[in-house]
Protein backbone atom coordinates (compact mmCIF):
# COMPACT_ATOMS: atom_id res chain seq x y z
CA UNK A 1 0.00 0.00 0.00
CA UNK A 2 2.58 2.67 0.89
CA UNK A 3 4.98 1.61 -2.31
CA UNK A 4 1.37 2.66 -4.00
CA UNK A 5 0.97 5.73 -2.59
CA UNK A 6 4.94 6.46 -3.49
CA UNK A 7 4.24 5.67 -6.90
CA UNK A 8 1.49 7.93 -6.71
CA UNK A 9 3.51 10.79 -4.74
CA UNK A 10 6.28 10.48 -7.57
CA UNK A 11 3.73 11.33 -10.22
CA UNK A 12 1.84 14.74 -7.87
CA UNK A 13 6.10 15.92 -7.30
CA UNK A 14 6.78 16.10 -11.54
CA UNK A 15 3.10 17.66 -11.91
CA UNK A 16 3.47 20.32 -9.51
CA UNK A 17 7.07 20.66 -10.83
CA UNK A 18 5.62 21.57 -14.30
CA UNK A 19 3.28 23.33 -13.17
CA UNK A 20 5.32 25.97 -11.76
CA UNK A 21 7.21 25.91 -15.44
CA UNK A 22 4.50 26.73 -16.97
CA UNK A 23 2.82 29.26 -15.06
CA UNK A 24 6.40 31.24 -14.57
CA UNK A 25 6.49 31.46 -18.51
CA UNK A 26 3.46 33.46 -17.96
CA UNK A 27 5.53 35.38 -15.71
CA UNK A 28 8.77 35.33 -16.69
CA UNK A 29 9.13 39.12 -17.55
CA UNK A 30 8.21 39.71 -14.08
CA UNK A 31 10.53 37.77 -12.51
CA UNK A 32 14.62 38.05 -14.02
CA UNK A 33 16.45 35.56 -11.30
CA UNK A 34 15.71 32.16 -13.45
CA UNK A 35 17.13 30.49 -9.89
CA UNK A 36 13.78 30.48 -8.37
CA UNK A 37 12.86 27.32 -10.87
CA UNK A 38 16.03 25.60 -9.05
CA UNK A 39 12.99 24.09 -6.32
CA UNK A 40 10.78 23.46 -9.12
CA UNK A 41 13.55 21.18 -10.84
CA UNK A 42 14.47 19.37 -7.71
CA UNK A 43 11.15 18.39 -7.32
CA UNK A 44 10.86 17.15 -11.20
CA UNK A 45 14.02 14.90 -10.20
CA UNK A 46 13.06 14.14 -7.40
CA UNK A 47 9.42 12.67 -8.32
CA UNK A 48 11.54 10.64 -11.30
CA UNK A 49 13.92 9.16 -9.08
CA UNK A 50 10.63 7.94 -6.56
CA UNK A 51 9.20 5.96 -9.56
CA UNK A 52 12.16 4.04 -9.51
CA UNK A 53 12.54 3.87 -5.73
CA UNK A 54 9.27 2.47 -5.52
CA UNK A 55 10.16 -0.36 -7.63
CA UNK A 56 13.52 -0.99 -5.76
CA UNK A 57 11.33 -1.28 -2.84
CA UNK A 58 8.70 -3.24 -4.34
CA UNK A 59 11.28 -5.84 -5.19
CA UNK A 60 13.23 -6.15 -2.09
CA UNK A 61 9.80 -6.34 -0.40
CA UNK A 62 8.63 -9.13 -2.48
CA UNK A 63 12.33 -11.24 -1.91
CA UNK A 64 12.34 -10.29 1.45
CA UNK A 65 15.84 -9.25 0.54
CA UNK A 66 17.75 -7.30 3.69
CA UNK A 67 19.72 -5.84 1.16
CA UNK A 68 17.41 -3.95 -0.93
CA UNK A 69 15.29 -2.73 1.90
CA UNK A 70 18.28 -1.37 3.27
CA UNK A 71 19.27 0.15 -0.16
CA UNK A 72 15.36 1.32 -0.19
CA UNK A 73 16.07 3.20 3.37
CA UNK A 74 18.90 4.89 2.66
CA UNK A 75 18.00 5.88 -0.97
CA UNK A 76 14.47 7.26 0.65
CA UNK A 77 16.81 9.12 3.55
CA UNK A 78 18.37 10.87 0.91
CA UNK A 79 15.42 12.36 -1.28
CA UNK A 80 14.14 13.07 2.55
CA UNK A 81 17.21 15.41 2.47
CA UNK A 82 16.79 16.80 -0.83
CA UNK A 83 13.11 17.72 0.04
CA UNK A 84 14.48 19.85 2.81
CA UNK A 85 16.53 21.55 0.98
CA UNK A 86 13.67 21.95 -1.60
CA UNK A 87 11.90 23.71 0.91
CA UNK A 88 14.29 26.08 2.39
CA UNK A 89 15.45 27.32 -1.05
CA UNK A 90 11.98 27.60 -1.76
CA UNK A 91 11.87 30.00 1.54
CA UNK A 92 14.76 31.87 0.37
CA UNK A 93 13.06 32.27 -3.09
CA UNK A 94 10.10 32.93 -1.91
CA UNK A 95 10.62 36.25 0.48
CA UNK A 96 13.03 37.13 -2.92
CA UNK A 97 9.85 37.58 -5.14
CA UNK A 98 8.48 41.32 -4.09
CA UNK A 99 12.35 42.19 -5.10
CA UNK A 100 13.00 41.22 -8.22
CA UNK A 101 9.28 41.79 -9.03
CA UNK A 102 9.99 45.38 -8.09
CA UNK A 103 13.09 45.80 -9.82
CA UNK A 104 12.04 44.55 -13.24
CA UNK A 105 8.31 45.32 -13.82
CA UNK A 106 8.73 49.26 -14.37
CA UNK A 107 11.31 48.08 -17.12
CA UNK A 108 8.73 45.78 -18.56
CA UNK A 109 6.01 48.40 -18.41
CA UNK A 110 8.06 51.19 -20.19
CA UNK A 111 8.75 48.83 -22.92
CA UNK A 112 5.76 47.59 -23.83
CA UNK A 113 4.37 48.48 -27.63
CA UNK A 114 0.41 48.27 -28.48
CA UNK A 115 1.02 48.73 -32.45
CA UNK A 116 3.27 45.74 -32.56
CA UNK A 117 3.06 43.56 -29.35
CA UNK A 118 6.58 41.67 -28.63
CA UNK A 119 6.48 39.00 -25.99
CA UNK A 120 7.17 41.59 -23.30
CA UNK A 121 3.65 43.22 -24.56
CA UNK A 122 1.68 40.19 -24.60
CA UNK A 123 2.94 39.36 -21.08
CA UNK A 124 1.81 42.62 -19.94
CA UNK A 125 -1.84 41.87 -21.80
CA UNK A 126 -2.01 38.65 -20.52
CA UNK A 127 -1.52 39.29 -16.74
CA UNK A 128 -3.78 42.54 -16.45
CA UNK A 129 -6.53 40.16 -18.65
CA UNK A 130 -5.80 37.27 -16.07
CA UNK A 131 -5.19 38.98 -12.96
CA UNK A 132 -7.81 41.46 -13.33
CA UNK A 133 -5.36 44.33 -12.76
CA UNK A 134 -4.09 47.91 -14.86
CA UNK A 135 -0.48 49.32 -14.49
CA UNK A 136 1.99 49.29 -11.79
CA UNK A 137 -0.18 50.08 -8.60
CA UNK A 138 -2.94 51.31 -10.70
CA UNK A 139 -4.21 52.63 -14.42
CA UNK A 140 -2.78 56.08 -14.07
CA UNK A 141 1.18 54.41 -13.70
CA UNK A 142 0.28 54.27 -17.34
CA UNK A 143 0.48 57.98 -17.89
CA UNK A 144 4.26 57.49 -17.12
CA UNK A 145 5.01 55.09 -20.02
CA UNK A 146 6.58 55.68 -23.33
CA UNK A 147 3.68 53.84 -25.31
CA UNK A 148 0.95 56.39 -23.62
CA UNK A 149 3.07 59.58 -24.85
CA UNK A 150 3.50 58.25 -28.25
CA UNK A 151 -0.21 57.50 -28.77
CA UNK A 152 -1.72 60.56 -27.28
CA UNK A 153 -4.62 59.68 -27.46
CA UNK A 154 -5.69 59.39 -23.33
CA UNK A 155 -5.97 55.56 -23.35
CA UNK A 156 -4.70 52.53 -21.54
CA UNK A 157 -4.10 49.21 -23.65
CA UNK A 158 -7.63 47.19 -23.80
CA UNK A 159 -6.28 44.35 -21.41
CA UNK A 160 -7.02 47.10 -18.54
CA UNK A 161 -11.15 47.02 -19.54
CA UNK A 162 -13.24 45.29 -17.08
CA UNK A 163 -14.31 42.06 -18.73
CA UNK A 164 -17.84 42.28 -18.76
CA UNK A 165 -17.75 45.43 -20.15
CA UNK A 166 -17.67 44.82 -24.44
CA UNK A 167 -17.87 48.66 -25.49
CA UNK A 168 -14.69 49.93 -23.00
CA UNK A 169 -11.99 51.60 -24.76
CA UNK A 170 -9.75 52.15 -22.31
CA UNK A 171 -9.82 55.96 -22.30
CA UNK A 172 -8.86 57.47 -19.09
CA UNK A 173 -12.19 59.64 -19.37
CA UNK A 174 -13.77 56.47 -18.15
CA UNK A 175 -11.69 55.16 -15.31
CA UNK A 176 -14.80 53.06 -13.60
CA UNK A 177 -14.49 50.99 -17.34
CA UNK A 178 -11.27 50.05 -15.83
CA UNK A 179 -9.62 47.92 -12.81
CA UNK A 180 -8.52 49.99 -10.29
CA UNK A 181 -6.10 47.51 -8.91
CA UNK A 182 -2.10 48.20 -9.47
CA UNK A 183 -0.72 44.77 -11.00
CA UNK A 184 2.88 44.84 -9.04
CA UNK A 185 0.70 43.46 -5.62
CA UNK A 186 -1.00 40.56 -7.86
CA UNK A 187 2.06 39.10 -9.41
CA UNK A 188 4.01 38.93 -6.41
CA UNK A 189 1.42 37.33 -4.75
CA UNK A 190 0.96 35.22 -7.73
CA UNK A 191 4.70 33.83 -7.75
CA UNK A 192 4.51 33.66 -4.16
CA UNK A 193 1.28 31.66 -4.40
CA UNK A 194 3.77 29.10 -6.93
CA UNK A 195 6.46 29.06 -4.82
CA UNK A 196 4.30 27.71 -1.84
CA UNK A 197 2.83 25.16 -3.62
CA UNK A 198 6.57 23.34 -4.19
CA UNK A 199 7.26 24.13 -0.31
CA UNK A 200 3.78 22.28 0.62
CA UNK A 201 4.89 19.67 -1.85
CA UNK A 202 7.97 18.68 -0.09
CA UNK A 203 6.56 18.86 3.35
CA UNK A 204 4.16 16.59 2.16
CA UNK A 205 6.02 13.97 0.93
CA UNK A 206 8.86 14.12 3.13
CA UNK A 207 6.08 13.00 5.44
CA UNK A 208 5.48 10.27 3.14
CA UNK A 209 9.09 9.25 3.16
CA UNK A 210 9.06 9.18 6.68
CA UNK A 211 6.27 7.14 6.82
CA UNK A 212 8.17 5.08 4.47
CA UNK A 213 11.33 4.71 6.20
CA UNK A 214 9.56 3.34 9.32
CA UNK A 215 7.48 0.58 7.35
CA UNK A 216 10.93 -0.52 5.42
CA UNK A 217 12.27 -0.34 9.42
CA UNK A 218 10.22 -2.46 10.74
CA UNK A 219 10.10 -5.26 8.02
CA UNK A 220 14.67 -4.94 8.29
CA UNK A 221 13.70 -5.45 12.45
CA UNK A 222 11.33 -8.35 12.12
CA UNK A 223 13.52 -10.50 9.52
CA UNK A 224 16.55 -9.93 11.69
CA UNK A 225 14.43 -11.34 15.12
CA UNK A 226 13.07 -14.48 12.92
CA UNK A 227 14.76 -17.41 13.70
CA UNK A 228 16.30 -19.28 10.87
CA UNK A 229 14.44 -22.79 10.96
CA UNK A 230 16.33 -25.98 8.68
CA UNK A 231 15.21 -29.17 8.41
CA UNK A 232 17.55 -32.03 9.79
CA UNK A 233 17.69 -35.60 8.87
CA UNK A 234 19.94 -38.11 10.33
CA UNK A 235 19.86 -41.48 10.62
CA UNK A 236 15.85 -41.35 8.97
CA UNK A 237 14.67 -39.18 12.10
CA UNK A 238 13.68 -35.48 11.60
CA UNK A 239 15.36 -32.94 13.94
Amino acid sequence: VFLCLLQAAAGILCYVGAYVFITYDDYDHFFEDVYTLIPAVIIIAVGTLLFIIGLIGCCATIRESRCGLATFVIILLLVFITEVVVVVLGYIYRAKVEDEVDHSIRKVYNGYNGTNPDAASRAIDYVQRQLRCCGIHNYSDWENTVWFKQTKNNSVPLSCCKAALSNCTGSLTHPMDLYSEGCEALVVKKLQEIMMYVIWAALAFAAIQLLGMLCACVVLCRRSRDPAYELLITGGTYA
